[in-house]
Formats: structure tokens, sequence, C-alpha cells
């Protein structure tokens, strides 16, 4: 049912939304130049591993060893933009027609972060990941991570479709209002380097 659920309403999405994803390509591509597109590895379903895909946001720039410049740097008010409206999300719809995300679950974290959950964090790879979450309706990057996978967890515990609907509808609203986008003091967010508690 979640699979068809998220079939229908993707391919929905996508017809009404290409002419907003060919326009932010566009301008992705004279602000930024080449690849419009981002694409990073990321552990889904069961911890196997995707290539997740978005629009670019961050501009190439390097220091004098040729190494990647903070992400405050590198971010330019374009780009932030297209992450508070989630419009940098949109090219993810695709990854969701290839059974590799779902529109709702965990977001998909970094490889890095495998072997830095606890056992009942770890619990987030039970589901498709999803482009948004129950976590991002709940404070999205002003929370800690360990609120953000307890909230993982729930979801997994609790998931259906009425509740995937809620959450769609919150996101909606979320986006419109562009809340809690950064954590605080940070560009984007801080590294999970692992729970405290451990």
């Amino acid at each position: 049912m979640k699979r068809l659920f998220d079939l229908f309403i993707t391919v929905s999405a996508l017809l009404v939304l290409w002419p907003v994803m060919l326009l932010v390509a566009l301008l992705v591509r004279t602000r930024f130049g080449s690849p419009v597109l981002f694409r990073q590895t990321r552990p889904g379903l069961h911890g196997e591993l995707f290539e997740i895909i978005k629009f670019r946001t961050m501009r190439d720039a390097v220091d004098r060893d040729g190494k990647p410049l903070p992400d405050c740097d590198r971010l330019t008010p374009f780009g932030r933009f297209l992450r508070s409206t989630s419009l940098d999300e949109l090219p993810e719809l695709w990854n969701v027609l290839k059974g590799e995300m779902s529109l709702v679950g965990p977001r998909p974290l970094l490889v890095q972060y495998l072997d830095r959950y606890t056992p009942r964090q770890a619990r987030r790879h039970e589901v498709r990941p999803g482009i948004t979450g129950w976590a991002q309706v709940n404070g999205r990057n002003a929370i800690s991570w360990e609120d953000k996978f307890e909230l993982d967890v729930w979801y997994i515990d609790n998931q259906s479709v009425i509740l995937d609907l809620k959450i769609l509808w919150l996101t909606v609203g979320s986006v419109f209002r562009r809340e809690d986008v950064c954590q605080p003091g940070h560009a984007t967010t801080e590294e999970f380097m692992g729970s405290k508690d451990e």
C-alpha cells in the first residue's frame, strides 16, 4: 500500500512540477555551472547504499590545498533559498520512482554515520528513507540528533498511510514558513559524531 501511495503521488507531482524543476535546473546551471545535480551515496533500506540526487546548492570553492571550503563559505544566497524552500529536494522524486526512497521516512544521512548509531538509532534503516519525515515536521535541523532519531523510531513503530498524509501536509506548511532549515550556528547542520550517552 505504501509503495502504491508513493508511486501515485510521485507521478502526479512530476506531472505538475516538471516546469518548476526545469526552471530550477536552468537557474542552477546559470549560477553554479555544471553539473546541475548533486549526487552522493547514502544508506537506504537495510543500510544498502544508493545514489541520492538533488539540485546543487553550493558553489565549487577550495582552499590552497584543493580541499573544499566549509559549507558556510560555499553556500550562496541562491543556495540558501533552494534549501529553505526544499526545491533542491525535487530530483529525489526520481529516487522514489526507482524504489530507493519513499516520500515519507527517515532522511537518508551520510554513510560515515552508519557505525556511529546505537542499535536503537540504527532502526531508522528498517524502512526506506524519505524526502520528508516525522523528524522534519517536528523541528527539522533545529533539534538534536538524538531527538531526530527518536522521532524516526517513533515513525517506524507507528507508520501508516494516514500518518504519511499528515506528514506531507505538515511538510507543505513547513516549507512555506521556511522553518528550521539550519541548525543554530551552522550553515546547514553539524556532523553527527555519535550519541554522548553511548
